[in-house]
């Protein structure tokens, strides 16, 4: 298997993990407000059930790709630090550009302080089961600790 069809799985592997986590916050009623498939939804003018394939098609697709393609010069000694500091960017990129698009402002600060918050612990998670899954799926990518006889 290529590393881009690494990263699309890790990306899928991922994503099904920061869903999860995206339901239980639901459930729990933390953050109403901030709700990315209504989001995404809204951005789109279609429904749920599109919003949830837009969800998965940027986290597997768009950002497994991506974090395959720029692996070897991210920041991080191990596939788990590569992930989160990828998972910082991806949230940095969403905090600029979509959280102004969907009306919530830059970095989302129209829903409050929490908003940014949260969103940078939902990424660092994605970015860290992003960077395991990957590594689990054994890269050719030659890290830094592995070289030196660490574990990856």
């Amino acid at each position: 298997m290529s590393n881009v069809s690494k990263g699309i799985v890790a990306g899928l592997v991922a994503t099904v993990v920061l869903s999860m986590i995206m339901v239980a916050k639901g459930m729990m009623g933390l953050m109403p407000e901030l709700n990315v498939i209504a989001m995404l939804s809204s951005m789109l003018g279609a429904t749920p059930v599109v919003g949830w394939v837009m969800h998965f098609a940027i986290g597997a697709l768009v950002w497994g790709l991506a974090f395959a393609t720029v692996l070897k010069i991210l920041p991080g000694t191990s596939f788990v630090a590569k992930g989160i500091s990828f998972g910082i960017a991806a949230w940095i990129a969403m905090m600029l550009m979509v959280m102004p698009m969907a009306g919530a402002g830059l970095f989302g600060l129209n829903m409050g302080m929490m908003a940014p918050v949260m969103t940078l612990m939902l990424h660092a998670i994605y970015g860290a089961v992003l960077g395991i899954a990957f590594g689990k799926l054994g890269s050719d990518v030659v890290l830094a600790e592995s070289a030196s006889g660490g574990s990856a």
